[in-house]
């Protein structure tokens, strides 16, 4: 039996017995999904008193002001959830040694700091970037990076980073990861919703994926975090989802970011190739693999956003409106549409990623190729109709 295999057979019987234990895991989801919900109800008060209101300009989809802050409310989920979790017994070794659990929540306090200031007062570009830097840096500082990458091509084998080129790779993934969200963070529910499936996917992968590491405390800081967020984001939809009562702002947009980029990087450095072999470097890519699946559509956005100002001779943080939830729109999709069609791309790509990983990868394969034809078919219906209805006139 391969690794994929027997980590599918472990996922199945992850309901008790050694390893990762489910229920806990769900007590934190669930812990984090409440606080947030209320928290966010007090930081809602907070920010109109404060005056951090978004008020509506030419490229936004509201038209009525709107609260930030909504980050404050996560991060507030996310950390009582995790403090909870220490408390637990069974939870409780995930927090020894060098977990990576402080660090996120060292950085993560960070990125919300900056993204407060930048919510109430307004930051540039180049301050913002700095600030994302600096939260991307603790990260490493504390011991989460990518030092290790496994060759999927020849032999197999693996690249061990050194100290430098790991601090590197771990900063630019999770700077791009925490602009990719920010800059999908256009509509309302949607950088949440992201969150949230991405967050699942990766506490699947991690539940699963090292589950057959017999209880390994290295399985549990990702499978904590992950659900953490997963909770956080969870409890922020019913404030967020269209018609928002309040948005998360970059305080919120690019903790959720950090913490993907926490979560994954944190994950990938705890499968030992001696467990797997060179044969299951599928397995072995899974969390690089998870990231791009997870956060394709979030960086095609950026990437596409940073080409087009580019052409137009103006910075790529100049903000514009034809991101691709604003095309979505313009072809005749609802709000709440378009966030659900962006919903669908996201999962099924994660699906694929986390699929491959623990199940036959040929039932994966058919189901994300049909996945992917159902999503290309009704994100194209509005247009098609919008073309009858043009002949037709």
């Amino acid at each position: 039996m391969s690794a994929a295999e027997s980590a599918g057979v472990a996922l199945a019987q992850a309901g008790g017995g050694a390893g990762v234990p489910l229920r806990e895991l769900l007590l934190v989801l669930f812990t984090a999904a409440v606080v947030t919900y209320l928290a966010t109800g007090a930081v809602r008060l907070l920010a109109v008193r404060s005056g951090a209101v978004a008020i509506p300009r030419e490229r936004d989809v509201h038209v009525t002001p709107t609260p930030r802050l909504g980050g404050v409310g996560i991060y507030m989920g996310m950390l009582v959830a995790l403090l909870f979790a220490r408390e637990l017994p069974a939870l409780t070794r995930g927090f020894e040694f060098n977990s990576g659990i402080s660090a996120a929540l060292v950085s993560g306090l960070v990125i919300v700091l900056v993204g407060v200031v930048d919510d109430r007062w307004g930051l540039d570009a180049l301050t913002k970037f700095v600030g994302q830097v600096t939260a991307a840096g603790i990260l490493v500082v504390m011991g989460v990076s990518w030092f290790i990458i496994y060759l999927p091509f020849g032999d197999g084998g693996t690249i061990i980073l050194d100290q430098l080129q790991a601090g590197l790779v771990t900063v630019a993934i999770a700077v791009v990861m925490v602009n990719a969200m920010n800059f999908v963070d256009g509509l309302d529910g949607l950088a949440a919703g992201l969150g949230l499936i991405s967050s699942l996917a990766i506490c699947v992968f991690s539940v699963g994926l090292l589950y057959d590491q017999g209880g390994n405390v290295s399985a549990y800081p990702p499978a904590l975090l992950a659900a953490a967020l997963a909770g956080a984001c969870l409890g922020f939809l019913p404030h967020n989802f269209q018609p928002a009562r309040i948005f998360m702002g970059d305080s919120g947009s690019m903790l959720i970011g950090l913490m993907l980029a926490a979560i994954s990087t944190s994950a990938s450095g705890r499968i030992s190739l001696n467990a797997y072999g060179a044969r299951d470097l599928l397995g072995l890519l899974s969390p690089l693999l998870l990231v791009g699946a997870v956060m394709f559509i979030p960086i095609l956005d950026l990437l596409l956003a940073i080409v087009r100002r580019t052409r137009a001779g103006v910075s790529p943080f100049s903000p514009d409106k034809m991101h691709l939830h604003h095309r979505l729109l313009q072809i005749g999709h609802s709000h709440r549409r378009v966030v659900l069609l962006i919903y669908l791309w996201v999962g099924v790509l994660a699906f694929g990623a986390v699929g491959s990983a623990l199940f036959d990868r040929r039932v994966v394969v058919l189901l994300v190729a049909g996945g992917l034809v159902f999503a290309l078919v009704v994100t194209a219906v509005p247009s098609i109709r919008g073309q009858q209805h043009d002949r037709q006139g």
